[in-house]
């Protein structure tokens, strides 16, 4: 059995496969015809982040079996592709958090005392002291914006050396928190109120471009600003400007909108802007965690059967796995969607399952429900691994409720999140058995099908909604897929659900959200 290593791979990985039986072809930067040519008789490839994974990739290896990421980001691995092909994808989440995070704070202590520029200097044949003063980090308010496994150990070593710690993070239990000794904000206050600010959050629709010219005007004057998590949460072009000002005093980032970075980026000619080139994962301790946990990954899925790691399907026993798969994809639709339309911080899930589906193995698909439910809301990547584990941490409680009575339908899966001292719940089932359908949000019956960019809208029951809505999004171009309406009872209120194959910009939302009869909007994106 073949592994092909693409990438550079610790050795102690590599090992550990050649022990357990595989030949193993260890050849990284390689032109695309010779990656070609070594795929065709491969059965399991091993990527880091240069190897681009594409479906092209993908079609020319037969044999191919399972893609393993030595690391956790899978941007460069068209998850989909595989999957349309049976082919297993698993990555190493977790395997660098605790390197990622003292990356950041190093980032922090160098960019408050101006440690590279200082160290330019000395080589440049100065001394300069007065030069380079420095500011002191005990008693300073760390803001950290999300709260996951890397925001998490960063609060530790912040606390350490005696910052006050401050979050945002809105689907984060407030016991949680206080038992992290963090004091948890809204957004807003966060931005006022801290002298350092670090973001740990996935790059999405709602975070992409969060510090920006407005937010940084609410900042207070001299903060410094840290990226060590995606490129684009914060918008280069602004950060430039009030750099120039020194409205922001000095801001770090190892991640950039572009990378690699460009060479003529405003942002290098600034003497209070240091960068690395994104290498938050790279110590020899992050590097041999990865490679081990990948290979061990693989050997677990050939010699086991079991995917541990796995993205695109739970670690289930192969046979159970063709009758659970659609459960599974609508259990993770559930998810996903409760996580868009719920919040506050979220405190309970509670999975019931009735009629058929009461009578499978429901494990695997309560996993699907948190891996959905917590994928918006997580920067790292959350897998059906480390979905229970993460859910933990963040304080959830789950429970898991059966029944054998589904009502009108043969299964039924409902989904109840407590957030925020508030309950909201989703219920679905499949048609034919197989395509998922949303059928409860929380008092409408509804009968939506999961997919693509879809807007919410709580609304009087009066003549002329929907035509508005319907004014609003034609007016700026916004293509209606689908559109359903469900009442609470006549003259009351009523759920207006449009869906679409375009997001919703801000405009549009605003300007629904303006009229009197609109009482709520929110916008869910399902793939």
């Amino acid at each position: 059995m073949k592994i092909l290593v693409s990438d550079s791979l610790s050795k102690q990985g590599v090992e550990h496969l050649e022990r357990a039986g595989f030949t193993v072809i260890v050849k990284s930067k390689m032109p695309k015809d010779e990656l070609f040519r070594e795929i065709k008789d491969a059965d399991g490839l091993i990527v880091r982040s240069g190897t681009k994974v594409t479906e092209e990739l993908i079609a020319a290896a037969p044999k191919l079996k399972v893609v393993g990421r030595a690391g956790s980001g899978l941007d460069n691995v068209d998850t989909p592709a595989a999957t349309r092909r049976g082919i297993v994808v698993m990555n190493t989440p977790g395997g660098n958090t605790v390197t990622t995070a003292e990356h950041t704070m190093s980032m922090i202590c160098a960019m408050s005392r101006r440690i590279p520029q200082a160290t330019a200097s000395v080589r440049a044949g100065k001394w300069e002291k007065d030069k380079f003063m420095g500011v002191e980090l005990y008693n300073k308010v760390l803001g950290i914006v999300g709260v996951g496994q890397i925001g998490s150990h960063l609060t530790k070593l912040a606390q350490g050396i005696g910052m006050k710690v401050i979050a945002y993070d809105p689907y984060l239990a407030t016991d949680r928190a206080e038992k992290m000794g963090v004091e948890m904000t809204e957004l807003a206050e966060l931005f006022r109120r801290a002298d350092i600010i670090s973001v740990h959050t996935p790059l999405t629709p709602e975070t992409k471009g969060i510090i920006n010219a407005k937010t940084i005007a609410s900042m207070k004057s001299g903060v410094m600003i840290v990226n060590c998590a995606r490129g684009g949460i914060i918008h280069e072009g602004d950060l430039f400007e009030a750099l120039k000002t020194k409205h922001v005093g000095a801001a770090a980032f190892d991640v950039f909108e572009e990378e690699p970075v460009k060479a003529d980026n405003p942002l290098l000619t600034l003497d209070n802007f240091i960068c690395t080139p994104h290498i938050g994962a790279q110590t020899t301790e992050a590097q041999e965690n990865v490679a081990v946990g990948i290979a061990e990954q693989i050997v677990d899925y050939f010699t086991k059967g079991i995917a541990r790691g796995a993205v695109n399907i739970p670690s289930v026993p192969p046979e159970l796995l063709p009758r659970l798969q659609p459960y599974l994809s609508l259990a993770e639709q559930l998810g996903k969607l409760q996580a868009q339309l719920c919040e506050g911080g979220i405190e309970h899930l509670t999975v019931e399952y009735s009629g058929e589906v009461a009578a499978l193995s429901v494990s695997p698909l309560t996993i699907a429900v948190l891996k959905g439910l917590l994928t918006p809301i997580m920067e790292a990547p959350v897998n059906y691994v480390n979905a229970p584990i993460v859910a933990k941490e963040r304080g959830i409680e789950v429970k898991e409720v059966r029944s054998s009575d589904a009502g009108d339908f043969m299964s039924l899966i409902r989904v109840r999140v407590d957030a925020g001292k508030q309950s909201h719940q989703v219920a679905g089932t499949l048609y034919h058995k197989k395509d998922p359908r949303v059928v409860e949000i929380d008092r409408f019956k509804v009968e939506v099908v999961p997919e693509g960019h879809m807007l919410f809208i709580h609304n009087i029951d009066r003549p002329g909604v929907i035509g508005m809505v319907g004014k609003v999004l034609g007016d700026n171009n916004i293509n209606i897929v689908r559109m359903q309406c469900a009442l609470e009872k006549r003259g009351g209120n009523a759920l207006l659900i449009i869906g679409s194959d375009q997001s919703f910009p801000s405009a549009v939302l605003n300007a629904i959200t303006s009229s009197k009869d609109i009482l709520s909007v929110k916008v869910a994106a399902l793939s």
